[in-house]
């Protein structure tokens, strides 16, 4: 594992790397340990380890938390194929060896969850608990959809399921402010922080006039296929104990349409204890203030 000092601060921060297959998996780490469990945070789709800064800096005091970017995305983004959960879940096993091993506490925010799932069902040993964050309990699939679907249905699907953040990854963008302007306007980013300003600045690869998002088309398009509810599949609980934090309001910040309604993540994931964060949609439930407070609380409740 490699990468620059600490820098000052409390709590500090630091950007690595952990060897996986294919090359090198850029993580972010926050803290130092202070001895509370390894943390590990796992981002949605199209992110990158950036949207767990709020929560890094609220837990950084007394625990060590480590987000990567997944396979495809951010730092990662030229790891070889292939993309899926499985291979997700492959690098999340070499980044908690090193780390010296688990068991830990695993966060999931939005396709984070889906990653977190299935390390839980296939390494149980190496989890303790579940925090999952508004994903991991399967998303309903259109009729006629299966699992063969091909890459222009699937495109479909999660373009109209994600919107602005999934069709960026198609344009490019002549400077930075322009990037900026795009998510500034978007309804979940109404309230802007400065932890949204700097996941925005990370997120971008190449030169001007031709900048693009960090995450690969090819990459979440692939991934999307492991989110949805096929037909066949049914309920089944976790190995490891799990909470679902879920978010009462949807990914365009829309009152009425959650990615998850009430009693739907405890149904597929039984055992499972939901709760609903107020206020929050999508995005904020992880980069907002009101979000990082409840992922704290159900990081600390749960022993």
């Amino acid at each position: 594992m490699t990468g620059p000092g600490e820098p000052e601060g409390t709590p500090p921060y630091a950007r690595r790397t952990v060897p996986v297959d294919g090359g090198e998996l850029t993580v972010g780490e926050w803290g130092r340990g202070g001895g509370g469990p390894l943390l590990l945070a796992v981002h949605g789709i199209t992110s990158s380890h950036l949207a767990w800064s709020v929560v890094g800096e609220r837990l950084g005091a007394d625990h060590r938390l480590v987000a990567v970017d997944l396979r495809g995305r951010g730092g990662s983004r030229d790891l070889p194929r292939p993309y899926g959960m499985a291979r997700h879940a492959a690098d999340l096993v070499r980044v908690i060896e090193a780390y010296g091993g688990g068991p830990v506490v695993l966060l999931g925010h939005s396709m984070g969850g889906f990653v977190a799932v299935e390390l839980a069902r296939t390494h149980p040993e190496l989890v303790r608990r579940l925090v999952l964050v508004d994903g991991g309990a399967p998303l309903p699939a259109p009729p006629g959809l299966d699992a063969g679907a091909d890459e222009q249905a699937v495109t479909a699907l999660i373009s109209a399921t994600v919107g602005p953040a999934f069709t960026r990854l198609t344009r490019t963008f002549p400077d930075r402010e322009t990037y900026l302007t795009m998510w500034r306007e978007h309804p979940s980013f109404a309230d802007w922080t400065p932890a949204m300003q700097r996941y925005v600045d990370y997120d971008l690869v190449g030169t001007a006039p031709e900048l693009r998002p960090a995450c690969r088309l090819e990459a979440a398009v692939r991934d999307a296929r492991d989110q949805y509810a096929y037909p066949g599949l049914e309920p089944s609980p976790l190995p490891v104990p799990a909470v679902f934090l879920r978010a009462p309001r949807g990914m365009l910040d829309e009152p009425d349409k959650p990615l998850y309604p009430a009693g739907y993540a405890a149904h597929w994931l039984p055992g499972t204890v939901e709760e609903t964060v107020p206020g929050v949609n999508h995005y904020t439930i992880a980069l907002g203030d009101g979000g990082a407070a409840a992922i704290e609380a159900a990081v600390r409740t749960g022993g």
